[in-house]
């Protein structure tokens, strides 16, 4: 995909990848979309989105609003002239026991990490057919390739990206969308900032500009998906595939030390 000059909307635009995405589309003179819920840290990036070369404008509220959800999309119409590039980045996440998690907590992230990034793009296809070429970014997470004790909820909600995503993709094939799927280790965003586990429980952290710079390159090489620190976890996979009861145990001997790490690992 030629980048230069495309209309763009980014979902949880205030900080982490959704920034740092933004910034590197910038330096293609992109015209851009940012939506996020925090107003000053989506004015932050807007700042730096026209400082990196590109144009920004900011929509402040909830994906899961039907309303936030309308006014991005007539945004992107109304002073972009139409929608090349949909990244559906927001996502929340709250760690812990299962049985000890508020129905809030879990209802949440079922929202806000895959019912209304689904809604989002139902209603940005007819904008997508518009363009030329067009691609849908669906954020997912390395956690959706091997899950992790701890997480049910959010595991649950990005699996679901990634085989929506995979879905998708097949739905649009030959018909000018192309969906990309992308899997991230720990990134160093505020999302991780309450949590204290380490590389020791298998979180290598990276920052989020080499994500970005990974989601850049898979839209111009039209990547099907891009998988964050593949090589290193191949055997993981190759084991969890066909093995699982091997992983499990392995997983098991650090378990206590993981639930203690993530107990106040909480991001909504």
């Amino acid at each position: 995909m030629e980048l230069s000059h495309r209309s763009v909307l980014i979902t949880g635009a205030g900080s982490g990848i959704g920034r740092a995405l933004a910034v590197g589309l910038a330096r293609y003179g992109t015209r851009q979309v940012l939506v996020g819920r925090r107003g000053h840290l989506l004015m932050e990036t807007a700042v730096c989105v026209r400082d990196a070369g590109g144009e920004a404008e900011t929509v402040m509220g909830d994906i899961t609003d039907d309303a936030v959800r309308t006014q991005a999309l007539q945004t992107a119409v109304e002073t972009h002239g139409g929608l090349d590039i949909l990244v559906n980045n927001a996502g929340c996440l709250a760690a812990g026991r299962l049985e000890r998690m508020s129905v809030e907590d879990i209802r949440r992230q079922i929202e806000v990490d895959l019912i209304a990034p689904i809604l989002l793009t139902r209603d940005a296809i007819p904008l997508l057919r518009r363009s030329d070429d067009a691609v849908i970014v669906n954020m997912s997470s390395a956690v959706a390739l091997i899950a992790i004790a701890f997480y049910s909820p959010y595991v649950a909600s990005k699996a679901g990206m990634a085989l929506f995503s995979e879905s998708l993709r097949r739905e649009l094939y030959g018909e000018g969308i192309h969906v990309m799927a992308v899997y991230p280790n720990a990134t160093r965003t505020p999302m991780m900032d309450t949590t204290s586990a380490g590389p020791e429980l298998g979180f290598d952290y990276e920052p989020p500009e080499a994500v970005a710079e990974a989601i850049i390159a898979g839209l111009c090489e039209g990547a099907v998906e891009v998988v964050r620190d593949a090589d290193r976890r191949a055997a993981m996979l190759e084991a969890n595939r066909n093995r699982p009861a091997e992983v499990d145990a392995r997983i098991s001997r650090k378990k206590h030390l993981l639930e203690a790490a993530v107990a106040n690992h909480r991001s909504m």
